[in-house]
């Protein structure tokens, strides 16, 4: 079975963002049209769907990388900031789009809070199994045209 792992991630995310339209937890705010996706960026976002391709994306961040936090994925989609005359600065996106993805992805079923019963430092939030039954299902899918776009994938 093809995972998430097995095909690159830029095929992965369209295929995801393309089921994220059929989940009605996951839609933009109101708001999302006019809000910049952070301080380094000079205008928001020109595609309809970037709400739904930015879940897509944390989605597939929590998979890989989870447990992780809010303030992490911010860091994730963060860049340099042009200060003008002054050297760039590395700053992070925004927490809010982050956190409202977060808690729509938890809403939809998706992603989890981890239970970590260890006492450790490790919270944030993990992938479900219904999460990742979707995120291997897309890589099923998009695995022929990955093949296609990519020929040295056929060995894996």
């Amino acid at each position: 079975m093809t995972t998430y792992y097995d095909v690159p991630a830029d095929l992965l995310i369209i295929g995801l963002a393309d089921k994220m339209g059929s989940y009605e937890q996951i839609n933009a705010p109101e708001w999302a049209s006019q809000v910049k996706t952070g301080t380094h960026r000079e205008r928001p976002p020109v595609q309809d769907d970037w709400w739904q391709t930015r879940a897509a994306s944390i989605l597939r961040k929590v998979a890989i990388k989870g447990p992780i936090g809010t303030n992490r994925i911010s860091q994730e989609f963060g860049g340099a900031k042009n200060r003008g005359v002054k050297k760039n600065k590395a700053v992070s996106g925004s927490r809010n789009v982050s956190r409202k993805i977060l808690q729509q992805l938890a809403d939809s079923g998706l992603i989890e809070n981890s239970m970590n019963s260890a006492g450790t430092v490790n919270h944030g939030r993990i992938i479900s199994p219904a999460g990742q039954a979707l995120l291997d299902e897309v890589a099923h899918s998009v695995r022929a045209v990955a093949e296609e776009k990519y020929p040295g994938l056929e060995r894996y």
